[in-house]
């Protein structure tokens, strides 16, 4: 394809694919990593292929510069001459400096992308175009922070923090070209993305609305969400297949012996002795997120809450059971209802199992029911070595 056939851009996006996807854990560098029959980098260059008219450059590891070719050569249409691929360095900043070198020397707009952003859609791209060509130096898609946020210092919440100022940033991220240039040559540390590079160059950083569907596939849990999304999560119901409810079966077992107080069934138990565990130990959060994401055909616990992932050290029921929910969700599930069952010689269920109920069930956003029982002095649960904690889910097709 010659210059000629297509117009020549004045925008350029570098696509970002070179990281080594650690946290994701899957045994390869993270773009090249399948989300269906495609690869992450092949989802994210067909979203941008998709958007405004520009030269792609696509930053990968030196080692797969091959593998980003095969890639390219597999999509469809006229635009894939378009496309530039170059060896990344071994920081992100770094990466992006290599990309930025490869833009043709008459573009004046370029986009920073990152290919683990891979279901970003079109009209997002297409925002920051029209803010840059609108006279903005910088442009930065967000959006809303919906969580409530704590300062904390250690294990000590110190304060809450007013959410309605903040906002979550996503990419693609648009400069000048000359402003990106300059940020990057004067950048004295490495900025965790290219709009705080530019901010602290000196230049104002504007904002347009992101999407949901930009989140950022870091974890398992990530591209298990991609999938569904994609129509090709474990959990997907294809269309025609019968809509039944679906049940899962999911079991824990925690020692005693951990740091701190007890917490089980989504509750504190001051006085009692700590389960031993990567987060709070709470046999029975963990045995009920089992059994939802069995009956959705979602893994276990393992895949989305492994000790790989450290934003889960030490964190309770309320994390998980919420997690889960939203996994299952995407999916295209709904939870009807779980049952669990507590095996333990302490601590003491029947004055808190109707506030246990109240709490897991606010979690979770289905009902949940509680029952305990002691094993008559059998067993590392009878002699008190120990929670064990069984639960049955029922999930409905949406």
């Amino acid at each position: 394809m010659t210059d000629s056939v297509l117009p020549r851009p004045h925008t350029s996006i570098i696509v970002v694919a070179a990281g080594s996807g650690t946290r994701l854990a899957a045994g390869a560098p993270k773009a090249f990593v399948g989300i269906d029959e495609r690869s992450i980098l092949h989802h994210a260059l067909t979203g941008v292929l998709a958007g405004p008219l520009a030269q792609i450059v696509v930053v990968v590891p030196a080692d797969r510069l091959g593998d980003a070719r095969t890639e390219v050569e597999g999509l469809a249409g006229e635009r894939r001459d378009l496309i530039r691929i170059v060896a990344g360095g071994s920081t992100r900043q770094q990466s992006v400096a290599a990309g930025l070198a490869a833009v043709w020397p008459d573009v004046e707009f370029v986009l920073v992308h990152d290919a683990a952003r891979a279901l970003t859609p079109p009209d997002v791209f297409a925002r920051v175009v029209a803010a840059l060509e609108d006279g903005r130096d910088a442009v930065l898609p967000v959006l809303p922070v919906v969580d409530t946020i704590k300062r904390v210092d250690g294990e000590e919440v110190v304060e809450a923090v007013d959410r309605s100022v903040l906002a979550s940033a996503q990419t693609p991220q648009g400069f000048r070209r000359a402003v990106l240039l300059a940020a990057l040559v004067e950048a004295t540390e490495d900025h965790t993305d290219d709009a705080a590079a530019v901010q602290a160059a000196g230049h104002a950083v504007t904002t347009v609305e992101g999407d949901e569907r930009s989140f950022k596939i870091t974890t398992s849990a990530d591209l298990d969400r991609a999938r569904a999304l994609l129509g090709h999560g474990r959990g997907h119901r294809a269309e025609g297949t019968p809509t039944l409810p679906r049940v899962g079966v999911g079991t824990d077992v925690h020692a005693f012996g951990g740091d701190g107080t007890l917490w089980l069934a989504g509750l504190e138990w001051p006085g009692e002795q700590a389960l031993h565990g990567h987060s709070d130990g709470d046999a029975v959060a963990h045995a009920i997120v089992d059994a939802v994401l069995a009956a959705a055909g979602l893994g276990d616990i393992g895949e989305h809450f492994g000790t790989d992932q450290p934003q889960y050290a030490g964190a309770h029921a309320a994390a998980f059971l919420g997690r889960t929910r939203q996994l299952v969700e995407s999916a295209g599930w709904r939870i009807g209802n779980v049952s669990v069952q507590v095996q333990a010689r302490r601590p003491r269920f029947a004055a808190r199992r109707a506030e246990a109920e109240r709490v897991l069930t606010v979690a979770l956003g289905a009902p949940v029911s509680v029952s305990a029982t002691t094993t008559d002095g059998l067993g590392f649960t009878g002699t008190g070595d120990g929670v064990a904690a069984f639960a049955v889910a029922l999930v409905h097709p949406v």
